[in-house]
């Protein structure tokens, strides 16, 4: 990476990444609890894209919305930024957890990872297989190709505890049914979630206040990158496979260069080289406080990451400018 590079990249880790989630975060949270996603996904769009275009960067969403036919803005190969500074990939779920927004349920964040242009997996709007695990185990204990009986086993052996101990992160949905009964019949727990598979990633680094030992299943494959990101700056293992089960995605996948629609992607390749990463929480949640509103004030709660020094900054702040949100 160039000195100038390096210097862009530190101007965006220390604030103005933050206000990017910030600014989505409120925005969706003045829609929370109001039953309609689609108005609280498209507040956190407006105001993501708005602040993006601040950012003294050459950004590219190579994960956004959806493709150009399907996503009006913030869509995959949208240029974003002032067209000067370094040029980079961008990833980013205005809204994760829309549902959760819509009932004003727990964990659902504003979220957005950089990283030098040609680091971040290019990949069509589409469902990826994923399994994640946290820090401090040796390499390669769990892996897609194997039955999930084998991966629960081996990380209990790993973790030092007996498989009843374990508790693995599902997002609720009917093609998870097999996998629901198979983890469960080796003994181990499982926290199914209605939405939210970052924040659920996540939380396999720091399974002793969250109570999550690993990641399964099958979620989008935009928040499959943006975890990977996360995992980049704090520790952990990850894999990912894209559901191409079809020949359209099959063809879809093709014309961003993938050319393997079975392959099995490291967290280091969804995500390398020097990314950034942050999260604002919309609704309380176990990682991130929502966004509180009061009065003459709006407190946000982010979290700023970045691998190349795994440094992880907590920004709690209290905006009183109201008119700039």
């Amino acid at each position: 990476m160039s000195k100038s590079s390096q210097a862009g990249l530190d101007r965006i880790l220390t604030l103005e990444l933050a206000r990017v989630t910030e600014r989505a975060a409120v925005a969706a949270a003045r829609l929370r609890g109001r039953g309609d996603e689609n108005a609280a996904d498209q507040a956190a769009v407006d105001a993501m894209r708005s602040e993006l275009n601040c950012l003294p960067i050459r950004g590219t969403v190579v994960i956004g919305e959806g493709e150009r036919d399907e996503a009006p803005m913030l869509y995959i190969g949208e240029e974003v930024g002032l067209g000067e500074g370094p040029e980079v990939d961008i990833a980013l779920d205005p809204l994760e957890g829309t549902t959760i927004c819509a009932k004003n349920l727990p964990n659902s964040l504003a979220v957005i990872a950089i990283a030098e242009r040609g680091s971040l997996l290019y990949a069509p709007d589409v469902y990826m297989e994923k399994i994640a695990i946290g820090p401090g185990y040796p390499a390669r204990i769990v892996s897609l190709d194997a039955p999930p009986a084998e991966n629960i086993h081996n990380l209990a052996r790993a973790k030092g505890v007996p498989v009843s101990e374990i508790t693995a992160c599902i997002l609720d949905r009917p093609r998870h049914a097999r996998l629901i009964e198979e983890v469960r019949a080796t003994g181990a727990a499982i926290r199914l979630i209605g939405d939210g598979d970052v924040a659920g990633v996540i939380h396999t680094t720091d399974p002793d206040n969250t109570g999550i030992d690993i990641y399964m299943g099958i979620g989008g494959a935009p928040e499959g990158v943006l975890a990977a990101a996360a995992l980049r700056c704090i520790g952990g293992q990850m894999q990912g496979r894209l559901q191409l089960n079809t020949e359209e995605k099959i063809a879809r996948a093709a014309k961003m260069g993938i050319e393997d629609p079975n392959k099995v992607y490291t967290m280091e390749e969804m995500a390398k080289g020097d990314v950034l990463f942050a999260a604002t929480g919309v609704t309380d949640g176990n990682m991130l406080q929502g966004v509180k509103f009061a009065r003459d004030y709006i407190e946000t709660h982010t979290i700023v990451m970045r691998s190349a020094s795994r440094t992880i900054r907590e920004i709690k702040a209290r905006h009183q400018d109201l008119e700039k949100f």
